[in-house]
């Protein structure tokens, strides 16, 4: 049974937030983080990962219109990984394809270059993963990721996503067909292990 009261009783997802972890801030983004995030978009193995297919300098004009206009989403969650040490915006974290219905939506990262390998992506993942939980009330978060991205899976892997089947040959590029998996988080795991399966699962017996 829906407990309708407690649901409407939520932030929604019009609601942008600002989460803080130790080493990373996540807050709402804007506008003004374009300079920041342009390198995400200027990058040939970014784009790689992330299987954007695009050709030659990205168009700033529009990807600033994109940027200002987060704010008034009522159905997606973007917000600016902040490092804490130097306040410098390192990425943004998403949560989108918001299905109210089945109380699920999807997740993406991405980090400029030159921040991945030291913790910022897994701590942003389980700060805007948990919040999806504990405040949005929400049931499944999805993603997918690409084969050859083995340092991206593992970081979901970390946060407590589970492997759940493969897309096969789901994107084309540079004529190689690539796989992707299709990973997800499911409330009751989150609130067993809070993004951190593998210290759950070697706790006390």
């Amino acid at each position: 049974m829906v407990d309708h009261a407690r649901r409407a009783t939520r932030p929604g997802f019009l609601d942008k937030p600002t989460l803080r972890g130790e080493r990373v801030l996540l807050r709402p983004v804007t506008v003004d983080d374009v300079p920041a995030l342009l390198p995400m978009f200027r990058d040939a193995e970014a784009s790689r990962l992330t299987g954007s297919h695009g050709d030659g300098e990205p168009d700033e004009a529009r990807i600033r219109t994109w940027y200002e206009t987060r704010g008034a989403q009522d159905d997606r969650l973007d917000l600016a990984v902040v490092e804490l040490t130097t306040g410098n915006v390192v990425g943004e974290a998403v949560l989108n394809a918001w299905d109210p219905g089945n109380e699920s939506c999807g997740f993406r990262i991405c980090l400029v270059p030159g921040t991945y390998g030291h913790g910022l992506g897994t701590e942003a993942t389980r700060l805007i993963v948990g919040h999806g939980f504990e405040q949005l009330g929400l049931h499944r978060v999805s993603l997918e990721v690409y084969a050859f991205n083995p340092r991206a899976r593992r970081v979901y892997e970390k946060a407590g996503f589970v492997a759940e089947g493969v897309l096969r040959d789901a994107l084309l590029w540079e004529g190689e067909r690539v796989d992707a998996v299709v990973m997800s988080i499911l409330a009751p795991e989150w609130f067993r292990h809070r993004g951190r399966p593998e210290a759950a699962d070697h706790g006390p017996a």
